[in-house]
Protein backbone atom coordinates (compact mmCIF):
# COMPACT_ATOMS: atom_id res chain seq x y z
CA UNK A 1 0.00 0.00 0.00
CA UNK A 2 1.37 3.57 -0.58
CA UNK A 3 1.87 6.04 1.98
CA UNK A 4 -0.30 8.66 2.53
CA UNK A 5 -0.45 11.98 1.10
CA UNK A 6 -2.21 14.75 1.91
CA UNK A 7 -3.05 18.17 -0.88
CA UNK A 8 -4.46 20.61 -0.53
CA UNK A 9 -6.80 23.17 -2.76
CA UNK A 10 -4.30 24.43 -5.41
CA UNK A 11 -1.59 21.80 -4.64
CA UNK A 12 0.14 19.82 -7.59
CA UNK A 13 -0.90 15.91 -7.67
CA UNK A 14 1.42 13.52 -7.51
CA UNK A 15 2.76 11.35 -10.56
CA UNK A 16 0.15 8.63 -10.74
CA UNK A 17 -0.71 5.89 -13.30
CA UNK A 18 -3.69 3.79 -13.69
CA UNK A 19 -5.11 1.25 -16.19
CA UNK A 20 -7.92 1.99 -17.74
CA UNK A 21 -10.39 0.58 -20.41
CA UNK A 22 -11.64 1.61 -23.74
CA UNK A 23 -14.38 0.25 -24.57
CA UNK A 24 -15.54 1.28 -28.45
CA UNK A 25 -14.90 0.07 -31.04
CA UNK A 26 -12.62 -2.47 -29.10
CA UNK A 27 -12.48 -3.45 -25.72
CA UNK A 28 -8.56 -2.92 -24.81
CA UNK A 29 -6.88 -1.81 -21.77
CA UNK A 30 -4.18 1.21 -21.75
CA UNK A 31 -1.93 2.47 -18.92
CA UNK A 32 -3.02 6.33 -18.18
CA UNK A 33 -0.02 7.99 -16.40
CA UNK A 34 -1.24 11.95 -15.24
CA UNK A 35 2.72 12.65 -16.59
CA UNK A 36 0.78 12.17 -19.90
CA UNK A 37 -1.65 14.84 -19.42
CA UNK A 38 0.04 17.38 -16.96
CA UNK A 39 0.04 21.32 -18.73
CA UNK A 40 -2.32 20.03 -22.00
CA UNK A 41 -5.22 18.97 -20.18
CA UNK A 42 -7.42 19.24 -17.08
CA UNK A 43 -7.83 15.80 -15.92
CA UNK A 44 -10.54 15.10 -13.63
CA UNK A 45 -10.57 11.41 -11.38
CA UNK A 46 -13.72 9.59 -10.89
CA UNK A 47 -13.95 6.25 -8.92
CA UNK A 48 -17.14 4.34 -9.30
CA UNK A 49 -16.27 1.06 -8.28
CA UNK A 50 -18.12 -2.32 -9.65
CA UNK A 51 -20.24 0.33 -11.65
CA UNK A 52 -19.59 -0.96 -15.46
CA UNK A 53 -18.05 -4.55 -13.99
CA UNK A 54 -19.90 -7.81 -15.48
CA UNK A 55 -19.92 -9.12 -11.42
Amino acid sequence: MADKVELNVGDVAPELALQGVVTKPEVYRLDVRLSDYRGKKNVVLAFHPFAFTAT
